[in-house]
């Protein structure tokens, strides 16, 4: 049942982006599957500091999306890299209550780019998140496995992982 669902919700998602398009900025890449989805976001206007970049979002849907949020990351390949920000670890695992505690069924794909989107133009500094080396040496391939703290809306850090890592000090 729930993955007759899922179908369902994702084939109307891609009927709409298909026929009302998307923000500007972000345009699908590529949905070759109804579980494994890749946006391309930019973010417009002059002062932002990801000027002239393009990043690609992948997002994996599992048979329980949209009750459950689905795996969401930047893609970290030798084509697109994932932003430098403070809330994104440099193997593209993001950092945001979104994708965690606050998710939504309401939610759909599109507004998941438009909040990636909005991150990062409202970021006026390119750093890595605190403890991004140590975190990506122990991170699971799955960022739905960590264990998220929100500090805040606006800080948002990794404190461990759903498995026993050594981490060596």
């Amino acid at each position: 049942m729930a993955a007759g669902l899922s179908t369902k919700r994702l084939m109307k998602e891609l009927s709409d982006i298909n026929t009302k398009g998307t923000p500007p900025g972000i345009s699908l890449h590529s949905a070759d599957s109804m579980q494994d989805w890749i946006f391309l976001i930019s973010v417009l206007g002059e002062e932002t500091v990801y000027r002239g970049e393009t990043f690609a979002l992948r997002m994996k849907f599992g048979n329980r999306y949209p009750i459950e949020v689905p795996e969401v990351t930047f893609l970290a390949n030798p084509e697109y890299q994932p932003p430098v920000h403070p809330h994104v670890y440099s193997n593209g695992h993001i950092c945001a209550s979104i994708l965690g505690n606050e998710w939504s069924p309401v939610l759909n794909a599109v507004a998941i780019c438009i909040t990636m989107q909005s991150m990062l133009a409202s970021n006026k500094k390119k750093e890595r998140p605190e403890g991004n080396d140590r975190y990506v040496r122990t991170a699971p391939s799955n960022p739905k496995l960590t264990r998220w703290h929100y500090d805040d809306d606006v800080s948002l850090i990794e404190t461990e992982t759903l498995f026993e890592v050594e981490v060596e000090q």
